[in-house]
Protein backbone atom coordinates (compact mmCIF):
# COMPACT_ATOMS: atom_id res chain seq x y z
CA UNK A 1 0.00 0.00 0.00
CA UNK A 2 3.27 2.41 -0.57
CA UNK A 3 2.26 5.72 -2.70
CA UNK A 4 4.57 7.38 -3.72
CA UNK A 5 3.36 10.86 -3.55
CA UNK A 6 3.43 10.30 0.62
CA UNK A 7 7.30 9.14 0.47
CA UNK A 8 7.64 12.50 2.70
CA UNK A 9 5.37 11.44 5.00
CA UNK A 10 6.59 7.97 5.45
CA UNK A 11 10.55 9.49 6.00
CA UNK A 12 8.61 11.98 8.44
CA UNK A 13 7.42 8.68 10.34
CA UNK A 14 10.04 6.83 9.67
CA UNK A 15 12.48 9.84 11.59
CA UNK A 16 10.08 10.25 14.29
CA UNK A 17 10.05 6.51 15.41
CA UNK A 18 13.78 6.56 14.84
CA UNK A 19 14.30 9.73 17.32
CA UNK A 20 11.80 8.31 19.64
CA UNK A 21 13.60 4.91 19.72
CA UNK A 22 16.75 6.44 20.60
CA UNK A 23 15.43 7.89 23.68
CA UNK A 24 14.06 4.83 25.18
CA UNK A 25 17.23 3.39 23.89
CA UNK A 26 19.01 5.43 26.85
CA UNK A 27 17.71 2.89 29.54
CA UNK A 28 16.11 0.14 27.75
CA UNK A 29 17.53 -2.75 25.47
CA UNK A 30 17.60 -1.52 21.82
CA UNK A 31 15.82 -4.92 20.75
CA UNK A 32 13.63 -5.53 23.90
CA UNK A 33 9.67 -5.65 22.63
CA UNK A 34 8.85 -2.76 25.90
CA UNK A 35 11.28 -0.33 24.22
CA UNK A 36 9.36 -0.70 20.76
CA UNK A 37 6.08 -1.08 22.12
CA UNK A 38 6.52 1.96 23.97
CA UNK A 39 8.33 3.58 20.82
CA UNK A 40 4.73 2.46 18.76
CA UNK A 41 2.71 3.85 21.87
CA UNK A 42 4.32 6.85 22.43
CA UNK A 43 4.12 7.83 18.30
CA UNK A 44 0.57 7.21 18.24
CA UNK A 45 0.05 9.37 21.37
CA UNK A 46 2.29 12.74 19.25
CA UNK A 47 -0.38 11.64 16.07
CA UNK A 48 -3.40 12.02 18.20
CA UNK A 49 -2.21 15.23 19.80
CA UNK A 50 -1.44 16.84 16.10
CA UNK A 51 -4.90 16.08 15.77
CA UNK A 52 -6.46 17.10 18.89
CA UNK A 53 -7.65 20.68 17.36
CA UNK A 54 -10.07 18.43 14.26
CA UNK A 55 -11.19 16.50 16.96
CA UNK A 56 -12.02 19.51 18.90
CA UNK A 57 -13.34 21.37 15.88
CA UNK A 58 -15.66 18.09 15.00
CA UNK A 59 -16.88 18.41 18.65
CA UNK A 60 -17.83 22.01 18.56
CA UNK A 61 -19.51 21.14 15.17
CA UNK A 62 -21.40 18.07 16.63
CA UNK A 63 -22.27 20.91 19.40
CA UNK A 64 -24.11 23.08 17.22
CA UNK A 65 -25.72 20.02 15.42
CA UNK A 66 -27.24 19.26 18.38
CA UNK A 67 -28.47 22.79 19.60
CA UNK A 68 -30.38 22.77 15.71
CA UNK A 69 -31.92 19.63 16.48
CA UNK A 70 -35.47 21.06 17.51
CA UNK A 71 -34.92 23.19 14.09
CA UNK A 72 -34.33 20.46 11.53
CA UNK A 73 -37.10 18.11 13.12
CA UNK A 74 -39.19 21.10 12.50
CA UNK A 75 -38.44 21.43 8.77
CA UNK A 76 -38.15 17.28 8.68
CA UNK A 77 -41.73 17.25 9.46
CA UNK A 78 -42.54 20.48 7.23
CA UNK A 79 -40.74 18.87 4.16
CA UNK A 80 -41.44 15.39 4.52
CA UNK A 81 -42.82 14.53 1.29
CA UNK A 82 -40.70 16.98 -0.47
CA UNK A 83 -36.84 15.29 -0.17
CA UNK A 84 -35.12 17.81 -2.12
CA UNK A 85 -36.41 20.62 -0.40
CA UNK A 86 -36.26 19.57 3.01
CA UNK A 87 -31.99 18.84 1.99
CA UNK A 88 -31.79 22.36 1.30
CA UNK A 89 -33.23 23.49 4.06
CA UNK A 90 -31.58 22.09 6.81
CA UNK A 91 -28.47 22.67 4.98
CA UNK A 92 -29.23 25.91 5.04
CA UNK A 93 -30.01 26.03 8.93
CA UNK A 94 -26.30 23.97 9.67
CA UNK A 95 -24.38 26.93 7.45
CA UNK A 96 -26.39 29.86 9.23
CA UNK A 97 -25.76 27.87 12.80
CA UNK A 98 -21.49 27.05 11.72
CA UNK A 99 -22.27 23.73 11.65
CA UNK A 100 -21.18 21.40 9.35
CA UNK A 101 -22.31 17.78 9.25
CA UNK A 102 -18.75 16.38 7.61
CA UNK A 103 -16.83 17.67 10.33
CA UNK A 104 -16.94 14.32 12.23
CA UNK A 105 -15.16 12.75 8.89
CA UNK A 106 -11.90 14.97 10.08
CA UNK A 107 -10.16 13.13 12.14
CA UNK A 108 -11.08 10.11 10.61
CA UNK A 109 -9.26 11.38 7.04
CA UNK A 110 -6.33 12.70 9.08
CA UNK A 111 -5.61 9.56 10.20
CA UNK A 112 -5.74 7.63 6.87
CA UNK A 113 -2.56 8.53 5.68
CA UNK A 114 -0.59 8.37 9.02
CA UNK A 115 -1.88 5.00 9.03
CA UNK A 116 -0.73 4.18 6.01
CA UNK A 117 2.89 5.59 6.43
CA UNK A 118 2.64 3.58 9.25
CA UNK A 119 1.80 0.25 7.95
CA UNK A 120 4.75 1.71 4.89
CA UNK A 121 7.34 1.99 7.35
CA UNK A 122 6.37 -1.07 9.52
CA UNK A 123 6.08 -3.49 6.25
CA UNK A 124 9.59 -2.10 5.01
CA UNK A 125 10.92 -2.86 8.58
CA UNK A 126 9.08 -6.91 8.19
CA UNK A 127 11.01 -7.55 4.93
CA UNK A 128 14.13 -6.26 6.03
CA UNK A 129 14.26 -3.14 3.52
CA UNK A 130 15.93 0.03 5.17
CA UNK A 131 13.90 2.51 3.30
CA UNK A 132 12.46 6.16 4.24
CA UNK A 133 15.99 7.05 5.79
CA UNK A 134 16.00 4.05 8.32
CA UNK A 135 19.09 2.65 9.13
CA UNK A 136 20.22 -1.26 8.67
CA UNK A 137 20.44 -1.56 12.41
CA UNK A 138 16.92 -0.05 13.29
CA UNK A 139 15.36 -2.34 10.68
CA UNK A 140 17.36 -5.44 12.48
CA UNK A 141 16.30 -3.74 15.84
CA UNK A 142 12.77 -4.07 15.07
CA UNK A 143 12.71 -7.31 13.65
CA UNK A 144 14.55 -8.61 16.68
CA UNK A 145 12.19 -7.35 18.99
CA UNK A 146 8.82 -9.39 20.51
CA UNK A 147 5.68 -8.64 22.23
CA UNK A 148 4.77 -10.99 24.50
CA UNK A 149 6.49 -13.95 22.28
CA UNK A 150 5.48 -12.52 18.91
CA UNK A 151 7.62 -10.63 16.48
CA UNK A 152 6.44 -7.24 16.16
CA UNK A 153 7.16 -7.35 12.16
CA UNK A 154 4.93 -10.80 12.25
CA UNK A 155 1.47 -10.95 10.42
CA UNK A 156 -1.16 -14.15 11.10
CA UNK A 157 -0.35 -15.12 7.88
CA UNK A 158 3.45 -15.05 8.30
CA UNK A 159 5.20 -18.17 7.62
CA UNK A 160 5.92 -20.42 10.40
CA UNK A 161 9.58 -20.64 8.55
CA UNK A 162 9.42 -16.91 8.78
CA UNK A 163 8.79 -17.06 12.18
CA UNK A 164 11.11 -18.90 13.52
CA UNK A 165 14.01 -16.95 11.43
CA UNK A 166 12.69 -14.07 13.17
CA UNK A 167 13.54 -15.82 16.67
CA UNK A 168 10.17 -16.52 17.53
CA UNK A 169 7.84 -20.14 18.19
CA UNK A 170 5.15 -19.56 15.79
CA UNK A 171 2.54 -20.87 17.70
CA UNK A 172 2.42 -17.84 20.81
CA UNK A 173 2.62 -15.94 17.77
CA UNK A 174 0.24 -16.80 16.18
CA UNK A 175 -2.29 -16.69 19.66
CA UNK A 176 -0.61 -12.88 20.83
CA UNK A 177 -1.32 -12.04 17.10
CA UNK A 178 -5.18 -13.15 17.83
CA UNK A 179 -5.62 -11.94 20.72
CA UNK A 180 -4.48 -8.31 19.80
CA UNK A 181 -7.08 -8.58 16.80
CA UNK A 182 -9.54 -9.33 19.19
CA UNK A 183 -8.66 -6.25 21.74
CA UNK A 184 -8.43 -4.33 18.10
CA UNK A 185 -12.07 -5.38 17.34
CA UNK A 186 -13.34 -4.91 20.48
CA UNK A 187 -11.76 -1.25 21.14
CA UNK A 188 -13.37 -0.47 17.65
CA UNK A 189 -16.60 -1.55 18.14
CA UNK A 190 -16.77 0.31 21.99
CA UNK A 191 -15.67 3.57 19.68
CA UNK A 192 -18.37 3.45 17.14
CA UNK A 193 -20.85 2.52 19.71
CA UNK A 194 -19.84 5.35 21.92
CA UNK A 195 -19.84 8.00 19.23
CA UNK A 196 -23.57 6.53 17.79
CA UNK A 197 -25.31 6.30 20.58
CA UNK A 198 -24.50 10.30 21.29
CA UNK A 199 -25.45 10.55 17.98
CA UNK A 200 -28.60 8.66 18.28
CA UNK A 201 -29.62 10.48 21.59
CA UNK A 202 -28.91 13.96 19.67
CA UNK A 203 -31.16 13.48 16.81
CA UNK A 204 -33.54 10.58 17.33
CA UNK A 205 -35.30 11.38 14.11
CA UNK A 206 -32.30 11.11 11.72
CA UNK A 207 -33.40 9.08 9.21
CA UNK A 208 -29.32 7.46 9.03
CA UNK A 209 -29.98 6.05 12.34
CA UNK A 210 -30.43 2.67 11.00
CA UNK A 211 -27.40 2.99 9.28
CA UNK A 212 -25.26 3.95 11.93
CA UNK A 213 -26.54 1.22 14.21
CA UNK A 214 -25.41 -1.45 11.08
CA UNK A 215 -22.50 1.09 10.90
CA UNK A 216 -21.70 -0.10 14.91
CA UNK A 217 -22.44 -3.79 14.47
CA UNK A 218 -20.21 -4.58 11.64
CA UNK A 219 -17.10 -2.30 12.34
CA UNK A 220 -15.66 -5.07 14.41
CA UNK A 221 -15.50 -6.99 11.36
CA UNK A 222 -13.01 -4.60 9.90
CA UNK A 223 -10.45 -4.99 12.43
CA UNK A 224 -10.57 -8.69 10.93
CA UNK A 225 -8.44 -7.39 8.12
CA UNK A 226 -5.83 -6.42 10.58
CA UNK A 227 -4.90 -10.05 10.92
CA UNK A 228 -2.50 -9.48 7.89
CA UNK A 229 -1.30 -6.15 9.39
CA UNK A 230 2.07 -6.66 11.46
CA UNK A 231 2.44 -6.77 15.11
CA UNK A 232 3.16 -3.60 15.51
CA UNK A 233 0.73 -1.73 12.99
CA UNK A 234 -2.46 -3.69 15.37
CA UNK A 235 -0.58 -2.09 18.39
CA UNK A 236 -0.90 1.31 17.14
CA UNK A 237 -4.84 0.83 16.36
CA UNK A 238 -5.56 -0.21 19.76
CA UNK A 239 -3.76 2.43 21.11
CA UNK A 240 -5.41 5.03 18.86
CA UNK A 241 -9.13 3.47 19.91
CA UNK A 242 -8.39 3.41 23.56
CA UNK A 243 -7.34 7.11 23.18
CA UNK A 244 -10.16 8.08 21.09
CA UNK A 245 -12.74 6.16 24.16
CA UNK A 246 -10.84 8.04 26.62
CA UNK A 247 -11.29 11.55 24.44
CA UNK A 248 -14.83 11.06 23.84
CA UNK A 249 -15.36 10.33 27.43
CA UNK A 250 -13.88 13.29 28.58
CA UNK A 251 -15.44 15.40 26.11
CA UNK A 252 -18.95 13.89 26.45
CA UNK A 253 -18.95 14.22 30.11
CA UNK A 254 -17.67 18.08 29.89
CA UNK A 255 -20.32 18.90 27.77
CA UNK A 256 -23.18 17.10 28.22
CA UNK A 257 -26.31 17.32 25.63
CA UNK A 258 -28.52 20.48 25.59
CA UNK A 259 -31.93 20.36 26.76
CA UNK A 260 -34.59 22.77 25.40
CA UNK A 261 -37.88 24.84 26.80
CA UNK A 262 -41.14 24.39 25.07
CA UNK A 263 -39.98 26.89 22.64
CA UNK A 264 -37.01 24.84 21.24
CA UNK A 265 -34.62 27.39 22.22
CA UNK A 266 -31.61 25.90 23.81
CA UNK A 267 -31.16 25.95 28.51
CA UNK A 268 -27.49 26.43 29.16
CA UNK A 269 -26.45 23.94 32.29
CA UNK A 270 -25.37 25.69 34.94
CA UNK A 271 -21.43 25.45 35.19
CA UNK A 272 -20.39 23.00 37.37
CA UNK A 273 -18.43 24.84 40.29
CA UNK A 274 -14.88 24.37 41.00
CA UNK A 275 -12.74 24.23 43.96
CA UNK A 276 -12.41 27.49 44.45
CA UNK A 277 -15.67 28.38 43.67
CA UNK A 278 -17.20 25.53 46.28
CA UNK A 279 -14.80 26.77 48.99
CA UNK A 280 -15.69 30.60 48.56
CA UNK A 281 -19.66 29.81 48.29
CA UNK A 282 -18.49 27.62 51.92
CA UNK A 283 -16.98 31.30 53.24
CA UNK A 284 -19.59 33.15 52.28
CA UNK A 285 -22.29 30.85 53.66
CA UNK A 286 -20.23 30.43 57.07
CA UNK A 287 -20.25 34.48 56.53
CA UNK A 288 -24.61 34.47 56.23
CA UNK A 289 -24.74 32.35 59.23
CA UNK A 290 -22.69 34.09 61.31
CA UNK A 291 -24.77 37.48 60.27
CA UNK A 292 -27.58 36.08 60.50
CA UNK A 293 -27.11 34.31 64.27
CA UNK A 294 -28.49 36.25 67.36
CA UNK A 295 -25.65 38.49 69.22
CA UNK A 296 -24.19 36.26 72.03
CA UNK A 297 -24.71 38.21 75.40
CA UNK A 298 -21.77 40.00 76.03
CA UNK A 299 -20.07 38.66 79.54
CA UNK A 300 -21.33 40.07 82.74
CA UNK A 301 -17.95 41.91 84.27
CA UNK A 302 -17.76 41.52 87.67
CA UNK A 303 -15.38 44.03 89.67
CA UNK A 304 -14.21 42.43 92.76
CA UNK A 305 -14.10 45.69 95.70
CA UNK A 306 -12.16 44.89 98.80
CA UNK A 307 -13.88 43.35 101.79
CA UNK A 308 -14.36 45.88 104.13
CA UNK A 309 -12.37 45.91 107.28
CA UNK A 310 -13.57 45.74 110.97
CA UNK A 311 -12.02 48.87 112.83
CA UNK A 312 -9.50 46.90 114.90
CA UNK A 313 -8.26 45.65 111.86
CA UNK A 314 -7.82 49.01 110.80
CA UNK A 315 -6.09 50.30 113.31
CA UNK A 316 -4.34 47.50 114.28
CA UNK A 317 -5.57 47.50 117.73
CA UNK A 318 -7.35 44.23 119.03
CA UNK A 319 -10.89 43.84 119.23
CA UNK A 320 -12.08 43.35 122.18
Amino acid sequence: MELSWLNWLYTAVAAVITWIHQGYSTFLAEDSGLNWALTIITLTVLMRLLIFPLFMKQMRSSRKMQELAPRVQELRKKYKNDKQRMNQEVMRVYQEGGANPLGGCLPLVAQFPIFISMFTVLNAMAHGDPKFGMSQELVDSARSAHIFGAPIPATFFTSDADIIKLGADPVISKIVLVIFVAISSLTTFLTVRQSVQRSMAQMPDNPMVQQQKILMYISPLFAVFSLNFPLGLILYWVTTNLWTLGQQHWFYSRHPMPTFDAKGNVIEPEPKPGLITKLRSRGKADVEVEQDAPPSPEPKVVRQQPTRQSRSKRTGTKKT
